[in-house]
């Protein structure tokens, strides 16, 4: 696997208290199995998707029990390079970087408008081996309440240019490192209650929406958009038993006219 660019996601983690909760809930609804947890890691747990690395879960550290949210990383060639541009950028270092064995060096960050990221730098773990294929990680998007700060802020960090959805009832942003757009950025309206921060929504790819939204309502899971279906798949927002929100996407199954985008 390639070094992924500057700015790629590249790959995804969250914390859970209850982490065997974890593993059944996401092996019941996007098929993963996992491997074993590495104590020496704090029982950092690989999940995987057909056999590729997909994602992992963790049990909190002490002090930091709460809401589980997924974190979303982006590659970068120097973490601490792109640490300080973080900061220069008028968002805060949660992590400063930190070497994690031989698999690389990671980071973790907030946004100005409030959404938690991660930084990876990759060595002998380079991040996602499968993309958009079922269990597999497939898109994400900032979901933000001040779309200004996040805007300016994403695109000073990272090589990014953007572009916007031409349909000015919807304030929806493209971010791309070339021929195809890596990430996006949507404006939180009304519908999000107001003590949900702004975060980074995960999509994970799967062969049937509904099914996959029935069992994640079976496991506890609390159903907060669709399923719905447009020119990019037919999806769902959902929040797993312990309070992480993500989509499941199928993106075989799509509707209707790919919208216009134009420069921002």
């Amino acid at each position: 696997m390639a070094v992924q660019s500057e700015g790629t996601p590249c790959w995804a983690d969250a914390m859970f208290t209850d982490l065997e909760g974890a593993k059944q809930f996401y092996g019941d609804v996007l098929g993963w199995t996992f491997g074993e947890s590495s104590s020496e890691y704090g029982n950092y747990t690989q999940a995987y998707a057909n056999g590729k690395a997909a994602a992992a879960v963790v049990p909190p550290m002490p002090g930091q029990e709460g809401a589980s949210q997924w974190c979303l990383y982006f590659a970068s060639p120097d973490a601490a390079a792109t640490a300080a541009k973080i900061r220069e950028s008028g968002g805060d270092v949660l992590m400063q970087p930190m070497r994690v064995g031989d698999f690389g060096t990671m980071c973790l960050a907030r946004e100005p408008s409030g959404a938690v990221f991660g930084v990876w730098q990759g060595d002998a773990h380079e991040g996602f081996e499968a993309v958009a294929e079922p269990g597999a990680y497939c898109w994400a998007e900032v979901f933000t309440r001040e779309p200004d700060k996040a805007d300016a802020f994403l695109s000073s960090v990272f090589p990014y240019r953007m572009k916007e959805m031409a349909d000015e009832h919807v304030d929806f942003r493209l971010f791309d490192l070339g021929a195809d757009p890596v990430l996006g950025r949507m404006r939180m309206g009304e519908e999000f209650p107001a003590e949900v921060p702004s975060y980074v929504n995960v999509y994970f790819t799967v062969d049937d929406c509904d099914a996959a939204v029935d069992r994640a309502v079976k496991q506890g899971a609390v159903l907060r958009f669709g399923p719905m279906t447009s020119p990019f798949g037919r999806f769902a927002a959902l929040t797993d038993p312990q309070g992480a929100h993500f989509s499941v996407i199928d993106v075989t199954t799509t509707e209707g006219a790919m919208p216009e985008f134009k420069d921002a």
